[in-house]
């Protein structure tokens, strides 16, 4: 189903920040050496951010465009379990991917189970924290949902914000080996088990795991057929250490943990 507020944990993410409910304050970020600085031109942009490939591959597109300044990342998380909802990400994880990014992490941790009321009531105060510090738009990493893509708008047409969807309707088959060619790593934190089967949860998003994809099942599995969690690729400075954890079984979907080792890989 893909209705509100289901959609918070469709496959592209949604992440909405509310004041005064972080649960950390903002990460303390050396200089961003992907952006030259806001000189009154550019589009501010707040990305939502899943953890997962798609949100990272926005990213990576939104930063090659000229007129496009990507000023943080915008992720809720299930205060229950500390972790991205679907996707299974730990927060320790999360953090360590807005550092490697260079972006200032928004959290707003969301109660579990979440009323229409209370997501409501956040979306509204976060867009209107966006609006006061200058923000233009927000971006997506939806493909081709279009039910999911309609929510976003109406969601943010009252507030004045634009939502942007820089990957929708590539073609995901070819999509997804444009990522692992220009560099992408991410593994396999989530498999649904009524489309996938569990072994393929904890897997690495290789050409290897794409060749062994049953054929209905899409490539970037955008109809949740799978999640990622992304530790290097061009839209990060650093690339994450990943240690592999359990692999679980709840509620129809095998989750396979991941947690970060303390150094991150500089990269030249």
């Amino acid at each position: 189903m893909r209705a509100a507020p289901v959609v918070l944990f469709t496959p592209g993410g949604f992440g909405f920040a509310v004041p005064n409910c972080s649960i950390d304050a903002p990460i303390a970020l050396p200089a961003n050496p992907f952006a030259d600085g806001y000189d009154g031109r550019m589009k501010r942009v707040l990305l939502s951010w899943s953890s997962g490939k798609d949100s990272a591959w926005a990213l990576h597109v939104l930063r090659k465009q000229l007129n496009m300044e990507v000023v943080g990342l915008l992720t809720t998380l299930n205060s229950e379990f500390q972790r991205v909802a679907m996707h299974g990400t730990r927060l320790s994880v999360l953090e360590a991917q807005a550092e490697a990014a260079r972006l200032p992490l928004w959290i707003v941790p969301l109660p579990w189970p979440c009323s229409n009321e209370t997501y409501e009531q956040r979306m509204s105060e976060v867009c209107n924290r966006a609006i006061r510090e200058k923000v233009d738009a927000i971006a997506f990493g939806d493909l081709f949902l279009p039910d999911v893509r309609a929510y976003r708008e109406n969601q943010l047409k009252p507030t004045g914000l634009e939502p942007l969807f820089p990957l929708w309707e590539l073609p995901t088959a070819e999509l997804a080996r444009e990522m692992i060619a220009g560099g992408l790593r991410a593994k396999l934190t989530c498999a649904d088990t009524k489309q996938l089967s569990p072994e393929f949860s904890g897997r690495e998003f290789d050409a290897a795991l794409l060749n062994d994809l049953p054929p209905e099942i899409d490539p970037c599995g955008e109809r949740g057929e799978f999640h990622t969690c992304v530790y290097d690729g061009p839209m990060f400075a650093t690339r994450l250490n990943l240690e592999a954890g359990e692999v679980v079984d709840r509620d129809g979907f095998t989750f396979a943990d991941f947690r970060p080792v303390p150094a991150s890989i500089d990269k030249d």
